[in-house]
């Protein structure tokens, strides 16, 4: 880990841990860890290998029919219109009928609308509309060196099975680049930590390189606070919460885990700081990651504690993880069948840890670190339990969530022969105080009632391409 200080406290075991790639990453780097370079090169690639549902050509989170749920076009219709409705009125249902939308999230956002809800959740909409110019501001800059080098060399390493990310200096690969570098000049006092990669690389798969910017800030900032620092030890403390909450969870896992030394850190620290996008099926990651947006970090902590409690909850499991070798490569190779959409969503759902158990601990943790390892140096800001504590701590205005449909279409004013029509139409323009009859740009119908006309598709004129934080409603 770029953070990572001799002396904090870590063993080498858990910067390996942190750096250490995925099998996809080796596999499709060549000698010198590039990933693929050219456009024929990628091309003869993904010729082989067909693209899932969600841009993965192969690897372990490429999606299968066994590993997500299937839902009826008519049911994804539907969630669509009612998702469309929460944007178009984001503070009045975050007011009144929050749970509803808690309900919402739980059963899994639609994918049209994932990466906007996503901004609205984390409150990054707001950022960016208090900030206006600012990511362009940072855009601008070189950059710090020392960070810099560091931010290219990982790039190739990010979801490189993804066919955003593929192509060295693809759109996907500079789209990165942009907004980790920007984060290292928005926070110069924490730079850059490889593990807010992955996080700003899912992020990016849902929005454009703006919004993701803000997004990865919020989440550095509110969702999970200190955890990018130097030290690390926000994230070795939530390691202490994760073993006290497992306690209650599965006695079973934490007695055979105290048995064997087995520090938290060694590990959770992949999952909690990357929130499992590199552990979990693609399918899950989404489902985790609407809740996570929705609900805060109690959901990451209750994905660990069903985890750990899967695996390690039972004497016939432990029966073949007699040390502590055994046990971590165990927790490394987690079973598919507990990592599936359906059955992870329902163990976290049923899992009872809130809010305030993570708060109770915290402070118990936060006082041991106190006494055995005296003050703490990160003095991280204070942690923002979900969508609805991040809204009540900064209270947006009506303009800072309003939407600001951006896909617009020239049509020409159709020929009226009837007089009746002509009539109406004369009206209508008197009563704007318009006087040409020129072609009227119509911004589209976003209503569920009027759906949008179908648009073409049309491909990416080049690997360097990438949408704007104009462009975003084209995800629809």
């Amino acid at each position: 880990m770029a953070k990572i200080e001799p002396g904090n406290g870590l063993t080498s075991a858990v910067s390996r841990n942190i750096l250490r790639g995925t099998t996809e990453s080796l596999a499709l780097t060549d000698g010198e860890g590039n990933s693929f370079g050219s456009d024929s090169e990628l091309n003869a690639y993904t010729s082989e290998r067909q693209t899932d549902k969600y841009g993965f050509i192969g690897g372990a989170q490429q999606y299968s029919e066994q590993s997500a749920e299937n839902i009826p076009p008519e049911v994804l219709r539907q969630r669509e219109a009612k998702w469309l409705d929460m944007l178009n009125n984001w503070d009045k249902w975050m007011a009144k009928r929050h749970k509803k939308m808690k309900l919402r999230c739980q059963k899994g956002i639609p994918p049209s609308l994932r990466g906007r809800a996503w901004l609205y959740l984390s409150g990054g909409k707001v950022k960016r509309e208090q900030h206006k110019g600012k990511f362009e501001e940072l855009d601008s800059q070189a950059g710090d060196p020392k960070w810099v080098d560091v931010i290219e060399r990982d790039l190739h390493r990010q979801f490189p099975f993804h066919e955003m990310f593929v192509a060295r200096e693809g759109h996907g690969q500079q789209d990165l680049y942009r907004v980790l570098k920007a984060y290292t000049l928005h926070r110069p006092e924490e730079g850059y930590c490889q593990a807010q990669a992955p996080i700003a690389a899912v992020l990016l798969m849902h929005m454009p390189a703006e919004d993701a910017f803000w997004g990865l800030v919020q989440i550095c900032e509110k969702y999970l606070p200190g955890y990018y620092s130097a030290g690390l030890e926000a994230i070795q403390l939530d390691g202490e919460i994760l073993f006290a909450l497992l306690k209650r969870v599965s006695p079973l896992a934490h007695r055979h885990l105290k048995k064997h030394n087995m520090d938290p850190i060694l590990y959770m620290t992949e999952w909690f700081m990357c929130a499992f996008s590199r552990t979990l099926p693609w399918a899950s990651v989404l489902r985790v990651w609407d809740m996570f947006f929705c609900e805060g970090v109690k959901i990451i902590f209750r994905v660990g504690l069903v985890l750990l409690k899967c695996m390690l909850g039972s004497q016939d499991k432990l029966k073949t993880c007699q040390g502590q070798y055994e046990t971590m490569e165990l927790l490394k190779t987690i079973d598919t069948r507990y990592m599936q959409e359906g059955f992870l969503v329902r163990e976290i759902l049923e899992l009872p840890v809130s809010e305030r158990d993570i708060e109770k601990e915290h402070l118990a943790s936060v006082r041991r670190w106190k006494e055995t390892r005296g003050e703490l140096h990160c003095k991280a800001l204070p942690r923002m339990h979900g969508a609805k504590a991040i809204m009540a701590a900064e209270p947006p205005s009506r303009q800072d969530l309003r939407q600001n449909p951006t896909i617009i279409v020239e049509l020409p004013l159709a020929t009226k022969s009837n007089g009746e029509d002509k009539e109406r139409k004369k009206t209508k323009e008197e009563k704007n105080g318009k006087k040409n009859s020129s072609p009227t740009p119509v911004v589209a119908d976003l209503e569920p009632s009027k759906p949008p006309p179908p648009l073409k598709d049309t491909a990416l004129l080049g690997s360097n391409q990438s949408l704007s934080s104009t462009e975003h409603d084209t995800y629809l």
